[in-house]
């Protein structure tokens, strides 16, 4: 499963459905798109039992906010706010244990401070804004922003991650983190284990549907500016061997030879058929390979249609820059109300 990066065109674009006749011929395709990204995230450490340690806790306007720390198999801790809504839990029908949020930082070297408290920037703060919808929130820092820069350098150098784990990957070292943090969460009482969604913007958009392609207790995810195939990208190293941020090393060998292992629908195929929100803009200077997104987008479409989930999937396109606007992000916390909260929704 290779593809030459001057044939990734639309006329030969690797359709999700090519080839196949039934549900057994995409249940193996799936099988073949999992191995060769798991092959390329490259090791990771088995799960442990969720361990955290509270460090403080503040209570703000509408919820608590607990700073703390959580064990990962890599032996680190990820450090992250836990926020807790201050509203009642659904006195109607009884106590319902709230649903719950892995909200995912974008590229900000404040980390999860972008997206968690009033110092974080317009656009940003949607952990706050979930929690005020009443969700549980927890928002980690990913490595190298935040309170895990590595000391002696600057924020999202990945050098010293490489240089003590040299089989693994940034990416895989996320999913993991991330992956911690659900079960985290999944330890709570006071949260609906089944009811757990992941979003983020830019890093965050894609670290999300990153890790529900792995792992299917993410049952609903919204990812903002964070679909970037290969197709069209003027800068496809941008997910292999960099001086800074190196996502997939190994990908930088690929594209030096012409080819890529996937493209990035794929890896959100794996996730299908459970819902997920995608936003993505046509003024993007980060990510300006929008027709291309437009296309594959489309392709992702049919596989939920064919899967008979149409409604599960909704794809935005529009004429901002690499934002997360106010009436786009209203509309995503909607999507998630519908499959996180109506209990007729929850499958």
């Amino acid at each position: 499963m290779t593809y030459p990066l001057s044939r990734l065109t639309e006329e030969s674009f690797p359709g999700l459905l090519n080839d196949i006749a039934d549900h057994r011929d995409w249940e193996m395709k799936r099988d073949r798109i999992a191995a060769v990204w798991q092959r390329y995230i490259g090791w990771m450490p088995a799960p442990i039992p969720p361990r955290y340690v509270i460090l403080s806790e503040e209570h703000e306007q509408d919820h608590t906010r607990i700073h703390l720390t959580y064990a990962t198999g890599y032996g680190d801790e990820v450090t992250a706010y836990l926020l807790i809504p201050d509203q009642p839990l659904a006195p109607a029908v009884g106590e319902i244990p709230y649903p719950a949020m892995l909200a995912l930082h974008p590229t900000d070297p404040h980390g999860k401070d972008d997206i968690a408290t009033k110092a974080g920037r317009a656009g940003r703060r949607y952990a706050l804004e979930l929690v005020a919808r009443g969700y549980v929130v927890l928002a980690p820092d990913t490595i190298t922003a935040g309170e895990r820069i590595y000391e002696g350098t600057e924020p999202f150098q990945t050098a010293p991650f490489y240089s003590a784990y040299p089989l693994s990957t940034a990416v895989g070292k996320m999913i993991h983190d991330h992956q911690q943090g659900i079960s985290l969460l999944q330890s709570l009482p006071y949260v609906n284990a089944d009811r757990i969604g992941a979003i983020g913007h830019s890093l965050g958009g894609y670290n999300a549907y990153f890790l529900a392609a792995v792992d299917d207790r993410v049952k609903a995810v919204v990812s903002s500016c964070g679909f970037c195939p290969f197709m069209q990208d003027p800068t496809p190293d941008r997910w292999g061997q960099r001086e800074w941020f190196s996502h997939i090393p190994k990908l930088t060998d690929d594209l030096d030879d012409g080819f890529v292992p996937f493209e990035f629908h794929e890896i959100i195929a794996l996730m299908a058929p459970r819902p997920l929100f995608n936003w993505f803009t046509q003024n993007d200077a980060i990510f300006p390979n929008w027709q291309a997104a437009a296309f594959a987008s489309r392709d992702i479409h049919r596989l939920y249609q064919w899967l008979s989930r149409e409604e599960h999937y909704t794809s935005l396109m529009g004429h901002e820059g690499h934002n997360f606007p106010d009436p786009i992000r209203s509309i995503s916390y909607q999507f998630l109300d519908r499959w996180l909260k109506e209990e007729s929704s929850i499958k």
